[in-house]
């Protein structure tokens, strides 16, 4: 019996033998790739963002089924590595010419006698197995024929390739343990580090791996071991670098990871591309992104610093756009503050939001455009009652203040609501709503669900647009499209404001003295150089902003919460402004020389007369807005009849109404609630009657406060 297992086994191998040697001879060898083309169609399951310098600025994963590494040159191996997986896997490797005839028929002789040997495939063989799915290890084993096939693929091998190319390709093609394939991605995600600094343990462990890459940990540490004994190594702390290897939980590619939410944007425009234009080629080896490698650290550096500062006020996300003012391109892209994020994979520059009083450039632009106002124009900052939907629209300031007259430069640099909304209603919810469209904010709904809440921002925008449309201004009217790619084209600008309107905008937005109103001269929309800067809050403070430009840049800020939780007490100058100015005085100092930015050339065809620049024919002396003030009766506001309908958004706290009239005692019902000219109440829900008691006799309204919602009459505050 043992004579004929024997004379089975030398007629197999000499079957084999000729099979292989016929084969040989009618194998075409243009079927066999070259190196340096499976080198080049080698895809990483994850391509960096470049910046417009080709700086890396993230890693993006690409492919969801394998986690495969950059190609790793045979000198960026750990020589440990090299060397235990030829111990373990193919000892006589640089020896032979592709197939161990030594260990092919001691494994003929061991399957014979039913013993285990080791695996008779040399590494050349099992790479042929790599680069051709045909010659790959079915699950149920190899026929006679598939092994005959692998021998004359591995002597084609050995004669095309040399070595060392051999065994780096071999390196970057096996597939280990997991998702894992090629030793780059194996040594980054197993230990965390790079392939050249792997150690003797590490490397036998990744060794043993080739042969079982699922095993368990006992398993591995066994034939681990064994490796290391022949290289009269200890195998002391191997035990331990398996469990913790084992641990690891997977993670993203080793690299910087600076612009998440701009890579997944590109990469999705890519498949979109690809997908309309049915094409298969090759993913890209990078995206080439116009991003500023430096300007894009300081912006992240910069929110997640402030968001620092108001943790404890219930702001934890922010998001910080740079764009270049002639070219459009994107200099900085930060869509989220990262880890500290419960929600960091939402683009926060995206994201629809409510943008406050970062609208009412828009609002007194498209009035002035009009001649409907001028700089120099008297608005009175006073109660104001409006219609809306039966019932009456009432805004009030921020901070719950009135100014009485004050001029459009003022009003708009100090952001009062109450002048703005009745420049938006010298316009009317259509005008205002196409204006801001042509700015390229896209609205959604139609002007009459928004009504003249858009000119306090009742309307949602993206942090892009308004980044754009705030270019558009800098432009001195023109907007044009944003690039973020290095080959995105560029449409021809358009003209949405005349060039002398846009200037008048700008100029009062970068006036400090007419925004001391409200901010002071010493705050953080105060830059070194000219800029031009408007902040904004929405209700309930739900959002803040601050959106600016100098003659260069347009730099635009949001910071709040991506599930929309509102702030405590955080508002756009004390939230969104101090990042603002710490990209801009980034942007100031890399002038040239570091010089200040200059103040923009003004354009012809506007006026100078006291101070201030008009448009022909608006000149204070031909026409000026008179202020509309408010006859003088007992009771100013409410009026008789009014209905105010409560916000269920906006704590009760900050929705109280303001009685103003002559100084007097003031009752609601028999309770008194106040004395003096203005008095606040914390409405109720019903109908009151209010009177004013004084000397000279009683006044007496009736008003209603509703609880329901009403959609016309929503109020952000500015």
């Amino acid at each position: 019996m043992n004579r004929q297992r024997a004379a089975a086994v030398v007629a197999a191998a000499s079957l084999a033998l000729t099979a292989a040697s016929l084969a040989l001879a009618a194998f075409d060898a243009h079927a066999l790739p070259s190196f340096d083309s499976v080198r080049a169609a080698h895809t990483p399951s994850d391509i960096p963002l470049l910046s417009r310098d080709g700086v890396p600025m993230q890693q993006l994963r690409i492919d969801s089924h394998v986690r495969r590494g950059p190609w790793l040159a045979l000198a960026d191996v750990s020589p440990a590595l090299r060397h235990a997986l030829v111990l373990s896997e193919d000892q006589r490797f640089w020896q032979h010419g592709g197939v161990d005839w030594r260990a092919l028929a001691a494994s003929a002789w061991g399957n014979a006698w039913n013993s285990k040997t080791r695996g008779a495939s040399t590494l050349t063989m099992q790479l042929a197995g790599l680069l051709d799915e045909d010659l790959a290890r079915p699950a149920g084993g190899r026929t006679v024929g598939g092994k005959v096939s692998q021998i004359v693929r591995a002597r084609e091998l050995e004669a095309q390739w040399s070595k060392t190319q051999i065994l780096e390709a071999y390196l970057n093609q096996v597939p280990l343990r997991g998702e894992l394939v090629g030793v780059a991605a194996a040594s980054q995600q197993l230990f965390g580090k790079h392939a050249s600094g792997l150690d003797a343990i590490e490397a036998a462990m990744l060794a043993v791996m080739v042969r079982a890459p699922n095993a368990q940990a006992a398993v591995l540490q066994r034939r681990a071991c064994e490796v290391l004994n022949q290289q009269a190594q200890s195998c002391s702390g191997l035990a331990t670098t398996i469990e913790q290897a084992l641990a690891r939980r997977p993670g993203p590619a080793s690299g910087p990871s600076l612009a998440p939410h701009l890579a997944q944007l590109m990469w999705r425009e890519h498949l979109r591309e690809r997908a309309r234009t049915s094409s298969d080629a090759p993913a890209p080896r990078a995206l080439h992104s116009t991003l500023d490698a430096t300007l894009q650290r300081v912006a992240l550096q910069a929110l997640r610093r402030q968001l620092q500062e108001l943790r404890g006020r219930n702001a934890e996300d922010g998001a910080v756009l740079v764009l270049d003012n002639r070219s459009g391109e994107v200099l900085a892209w930060v869509g989220s503050s990262g880890a500290t994020s419960s929600a960091a994979e939402v683009d926060a520059v995206l994201a629809r939001r409510q943008p406050g009083s970062t609208l009412k450039p828009f609002v007194y632009a498209t009035a002035l455009q009009q001649k409907l106002i001028t700089p120099a124009s008297v608005l009175d900052d006073a109660p104001l009652q409006l219609a809306a939907g039966g019932a009456l629209y009432q805004p009030q300031n921020y901070d719950q203040r009135f100014r009485g007259p004050v001029s459009v430069r003022t009003a708009l640099a100090s952001s009062l609501n109450i002048p703005a909304v009745q420049v938006a209603a010298m316009l009317g919810p259509d005008a205002l709503f196409d204006s801001l469209n042509r700015a390229g904010l896209k609205l959604d709904q139609t002007a009459g669900f928004h009504g003249l809440a858009m000119a306090l921002g009742g309307a949602e925008v993206t942090l892009l647009d308004l980044g754009n449309a705030y270019r558009m201004l800098a432009r001195q009217g023109l907007v044009g499209p944003v690039r973020w790619r290095s080959d995105m084209s560029t449409a021809a600008p358009t003209r949405v404001l005349p060039a002398t309107v846009a200037w008048q905008v700008a100029d009062m937005l970068a006036d400090p003295a007419a925004r001391a109103l409200t901010f002071g001269l010493d705050s953080p929309l105060v830059t070194r150089g000219w800029a031009a800067v408007k902040t904004g809050t929405s209700k309930d403070l739900r959002d803040n902003w601050c959106i600016g430009f100098t003659p260069q840049f347009t730099v635009g800020v949001w910071v709040g919460n991506a599930s929309g939780a509102p702030m405590h007490g955080v508002s756009g100058v004390s939230g969104a402004a101090p990042v603002w100015r710490e990209v801009v005085m980034h942007l100031q100092s890399r002038t040239s020389a570091g010089t200040a930015s200059p103040t923009p050339t003004r354009p012809t065809g506007l006026v100078a007369q006291g101070g201030d620049w008009f448009l022909p024919g608006t000149e204070p002396h031909v026409a000026s807005l008179r202020p509309v003030v408010m006859p003088r009766f007992g009771i100013q506001s409410p009026r008789n009849g009014s209905v105010i309908v409560l916000d269920p958004e906006i704590p009760m706290a900050a929705q109280r109404l303001v009685f103003v009239g002559q100084p007097g005692q003031w009752f609601v019902g028999s309770r008194q609630v106040g004395s003096g000219s203005t008095v606040h109440w914390l409405p109720r829900p019903g109908r009151h009657v209010l009177e004013r008691r004084s000397a000279e006799g009683t006044d007496r309204v009736e008003f209603e406060v509703r609880a329901a919602p009403n959609r016309a009459v929503r109020k952000p505050s500015g």
